[in-house]
């Protein structure tokens, strides 16, 4: 659903997914996304989906988080959002949408028109006998 890439800090270059709500972010190994960079608490924040908002970010009380350079308690998150907690820098972005496999339609297509040609063959067949 989102991917959040790690633009600075320990993981710097790492791209994690996020699938499931709420995602925690913080230095506990419970977290869904685990940073222990300096400035990062325990659990240091929450993303939530909200079917009316979109995505929210919910930081723990008394944790410094900014998104785009503004100190933040709870914010609603735009694609491209940079996310800065502790020393660690994310960019929040809408992940790529997986498409299902279509091979049972196509085949479905093909076998159609292979019996409507081959239904069309049989009626000239007919027609000129």
């Amino acid at each position: 659903m989102i991917q959040l890439n790690i633009l600075s800090g320990r993981k710097a270059g790492a791209q994690s997914a996020a699938r499931r709500f709420p995602f925690r972010i913080g230095r506990a190994s419970g977290n869904e996304l685990q940073l222990d960079d300096d400035g990062i608490w325990d659990q240091h924040l929450t993303l939530e989906f909200n079917r009316q908002k979109g995505f929210m970010l919910a930081t723990a009380p008394n944790a410094l988080t900014t998104v785009n350079g503004e100190p933040v308690q709870t914010a609603i998150l735009r694609n491209g959002d940079i996310i800065t907690l502790g020393s660690a820098k994310l960019q929040f972005w809408l992940a790529a949408a997986r498409q299902r496999s279509l091979h049972l339609r196509e085949a479905f297509v093909w076998a159609l028109l292979v019996a409507v040609t081959a239904a069309q063959f049989a009626l000239i067949y007919w027609l000129i006998r």
